[in-house]
């Protein structure tokens, strides 16, 4: 039988229609009185609803609505929420404005949104929310997910199963994207003989247009029209798919709807193929030749790499990918063999196999970064193949440490206490100065107070999910056992939180190494401690879904389900709950394979302690006072001496420091030494690890140069481009066609006898060919060396140009200073003058011979 579908939802009454504008913007997320306003209107079934604010407002009963047009207080409250929206959020979109497009696969803006599956989405929602409170001129682009990522069920082995529910656009806060004119846009992209549409829509993130791109349309036959149905499903056929109409088709969106960024930021490697459509659209549409497009691209192009782990660093099959970059290598006008070895490293180029996207990323952008100090070291290291002739030092791959948005995951008890004792406008402005002395003066009664409500929530949550899921605690299980089960967790005592992917690399069964040790730290009477863990393994990892289960038979063979429990389906609601729910943050991946690790920020924010390996942002924020580092060994190179190891070494810190500081109370009721350690991680985690800074780093070291990059790229008809593009063409005549030369340099007094403070002048002769002396840079390059005579803390100083011998020969000298003692290597190289190579793949550069 047929049916004609269609919704009917409650009449909002006019004093109440700026409810309606509200649910159509997540703004309302991450402001507490937005949320109390719609909270308020009916808890229960808002909790029913995870907070889904488009749905819960088609659910409301109209009675219910009537009444509260008739309430003042309420009508009050309302206002106060829509005067502050009015004050944020503009009217009208200004297309024009937004010159900055930022591409994810993913975005975690809030769990009723599901198009994310992990940290990285979270990150980008988090890059979302700070670019609308700092009103940055953004745009955002992504995938409209019909399933998402999935639901995650265990059975009663603790094995991890999963579901994937459908979302309902109708119950999405998201309107269809049109174009200047306002008519609805769909865009289509080229699959080798086949067309593949998308129709676009918006969710507006406070300030900012996410646009999202949907497959389920009829003109898509039914495996097109899977392509936006699971986030990371499928085969690599399927991710090709997703990773093409994310980058070319989403480019393609923006310019349909009016949008002309000027910087493109690639939020990871799936993001890479929208450089050929950003190519092809100024080739096709402003007239330029492909090298002179690409010159701007490259120029104006943001790429973030946020891991080291090979599995998070995408690769094609050259056999796969090369039918479909044909199409959009024509519409660029380029060759798809250069396009594709783009995506090889150059010692691989004539055996390669597969295309990389995080070297394609990196070799079509000019500004590339790591997410941590430490991740910024090791991708510099993992990443030198592409730049040869540098060291690891002069890789132009940076850092920007993430952040993580403060309104978002702080708990209403403690953001309240921020609000009363820190300095105005604290949340807009972290500063880490300005902050210290507010944190301090927080009253210890009043945070611990706030902090153990919070923990009682988390309880009273974890509770509140075991009646109604956890089938692994329940199914088979005697009833007096079922309801002992459903009081897990003692809200009094100290807890502690492992909760993040459940990969290998990140260890989290590292515990059950020495089972005796934890079942005496789970059963003891006078210090009890409870943990507290939470995760999804990839569909395809079944390593992963091992740890899970074996944490869940661990549990279940020594009877402490109720000390050591597994919550199931995590996601951003419940590790809100988490972050700010219990005492200790565990972090314990195998170092350096933790970029990052933004959970651990979000619960310093809350004065959660952090305990972690020394990897990804606590190698950087750690200072003895904060936390705890739980120490690793860099003898142990097998992976199973360095786990045990570390799984002693984390017990000694539970058991000699941080069980002991919890229940200590020399001074009365309050665990003062505790308290001082909530207050260091607080200050810690608002001074300096906020998505506020993070984005603010962002538009300093790139947005900014690469938007006036973007203007003078294509002022006067790309002039300075097109000159760009014929330097180039010298300088790889000259640098890759063996033409230039430089000696060995010299030096005007023995260096087997020089001391601290003594100086040295340095000589070398060079040959330019058809260089001039101003296009190029001659240095002299020195440092410490190893035990192979390597240089590795190298420094160069330019060297001046002395003596022109004619026939393009010149004698170039400098001085050289001995600051520091050490055993130095010396040597001479030739380089492009000014800055505008020193980011290009694999740049320019000649050494002696």
């Amino acid at each position: 039988m047929e049916l004609q579908l269609y919704n009917v939802a409650p009449r909002v009454p006019k004093e109440l229609k700026f409810l309606e504008e509200l649910s159509n913007n997540i703004w309302w997320c991450w402001h507490p009185l937005a949320i109390e306003v719609l909270m308020r209107i009916n808890p229960n079934l808002w909790r029913e609803l995870s907070g889904n604010a488009k749905r819960f407002l088609r659910e409301v009963p109209q009675s219910r609505l009537e009444e509260l047009a008739h309430d003042p207080t309420y009508i009050r409250q309302l206002h106060a929420v829509q005067a502050e929206f009015e004050r944020q959020i503009p009217a009208k979109d200004d297309l024009a404005a937004r010159k900055v497009a930022y591409f994810s696969l993913e975005f975690g803006i809030h769990e009723s949104i599901r198009i994310f599956s992990g940290g990285l989405g979270v990150l980008a929602g988090d890059h979302l929310k700070a670019a609308s409170d700092l009103k940055l001129p953004m745009v955002a682009v992504g995938l409209l997910y019909r399933q998402g990522y999935f639901r995650q069920v265990l059975d009663r082995n603790g094995w991890q199963i999963e579901h994937y529910p459908v979302s309902e656009i109708h119950n999405l806060p998201v309107v269809r994207g049109c174009d200047p004119s306002g008519k609805p846009v769909t865009i289509s992209i080229r699959l080798i003989d086949r067309e593949l549409f998308a129709a676009v829509w918006v969710l507006w993130v406070g300030n900012v247009p996410l646009v999202l791109l949907d497959t389920e349309l009829p003109q898509n036959p039914p495996d097109l029209r899977e392509v936006t149905w699971r986030l990371y499903g499928g085969d690599k056929r399927m991710r090709l798919h997703q990773e093409l109409l994310l980058g070319i088709g989403g480019f393609k969106a923006l310019v349909a709807m009016g949008y002309e960024p000027a910087v493109c930021h690639m939020n990871e490697g799936h993001a890479g193929f929208l450089s050929l459509a950003r190519i092809a659209h100024l080739v096709n549409d402003a007239g330029y030749e492909p090298d002179v497009a690409l010159e701007i691209v490259w120029r104006s192009n943001v790429f973030t790499t946020h891991t080291p782990v090979p599995a998070g660093n995408e690769v094609f099959d050259i056999n796969l990918v090369r039918p479909y970059l044909n199409t959009f290598a024509a519409e660029a006008r380029l060759d798809v063999d250069r396009v594709i070895r783009w995506g090889i490293p150059i010692y691989d180029r004539d055996h390669a196999s597969e295309m990389s996207m995080t070297v394609f990323g990196l070799r079509l952008a000019n500004y590339s970064n790591g997410v941590s100090k430490l991740h910024g070291e090791v991708a510099r290291e993992m990443w030198k193949h592409l730049w040869p002739q540098r060291s690891v030092a002069e890789i132009p791959i940076r850092h920007i440490t993430n952040g993580v948005h403060i309104a978002s995951w702080v708990s209403h008890r403690i953001w309240d206490l921020y609000e009363q004792y820190l300095t105005p406008k604290w949340a807009a402005n972290p500063k880490m100065d300005a902050l210290k002395e507010g944190i301090r003066e927080l009253p210890d009664e009043e945070l611990w107070m706030a902090h153990e409500l919070c923990r009682q929530s988390l309880v009273r949550r974890a509770r509140r999910l075991m009646q109604n899921n956890f089938r692994y605690m329940t199914d088979g299980a005697a009833p007096e056992v079922v309801t002992k089960r459903k009081s897990v967790l003692d809200p009094g005592i100290l807890t502690i939180g492992f909760a993040r992917r459940f990969a290998t690399y990140k260890r989290g069964t590292l515990l059950l190494r020495n089972p005796q040790r934890l079942i005496a730290l789970l059963k003891d009477k006078n210090h009890p401690v409870q943990f507290i863990f939470a995760g999804k393994a990839h569909p395809a990892d079944d390593g992963g879904k091992r740890l899970i289960q074996e944490l869940i038979q661990f549990a279940q063979r020594e009877n402490v389900q109720d000390r050591l429990l597994f919550l199931e389906n995590y996601d951003i609601g419940m590790a809100r709950s988490l972050v700010q729910g219990v005492d200790v943050w565990l972090n314990t991946p195998r170092r350096p394979q933790e970029a990052s690790g933004t959970s651990g920020m979000k619960a310093a924010v809350n004065g959660v302690i952090n305990c972690s390996i020394l990897d990804g942002w606590w190698a950087e924020a750690y200072n003895g006072e904060n936390g705890w580092a739980i120490e690793g060994n860099d003898y142990y190179t097998e992976d199973e001496d360095r786990d045990n190891y570390e799984c002693q070494e984390l017990f000694n810190l539970l058991e000699n420091d941080i069980i002991p500081c919890f229940y200590e109370r020399s001074g009365g009721e309050l665990p003062t030494r505790w308290i001082k350690r909530m207050k260091a991680s607080i200050t810690t985690g608002l001074g300096l690890f906020s998505s506020i800074r993070m984005v603010e780093d962002y538009q300093r070291m790139f947005y900014a140069p690469a938007t006036e990059a973007y203007a003078k790229l294509t002022a006067d008809n790309a002039e300075y481009a097109k000159g760009l593009v014929r330097q180039k063409e010298e300088y790889v005549k000259n640098f890759d066609g063996n033409l230039l030369h430089i000696e060995q340099p010299t030096v005007d007094r023995p260096l087997s006898d020089v001391h601290v403070g003594d100086t040295f002048q340095v000589t070398t002769r060079v040959h330019l060919a058809g260089l001039k002396p101003e296009e190029v840079e001659v240095d002299a390059y020195y440092g410490t060396v190893n035990a192979h005579n390597e240089i590795q803390t190298s420094i160069a100083v330019p060297m001046a140009m002395k003596q022109d011998l004619g026939d393009g020969n010149y004698v170039y000298g400098c001085e050289i200073e001995c600051t520091f003692s050490g055993r130095f290597g010396l040597t001479a190289r030739i380089k492009t003058g000014g800055t505008e190579w020193d980011n290009s793949v694999p740049g320019f550069m000649c050494w002696p011979r």
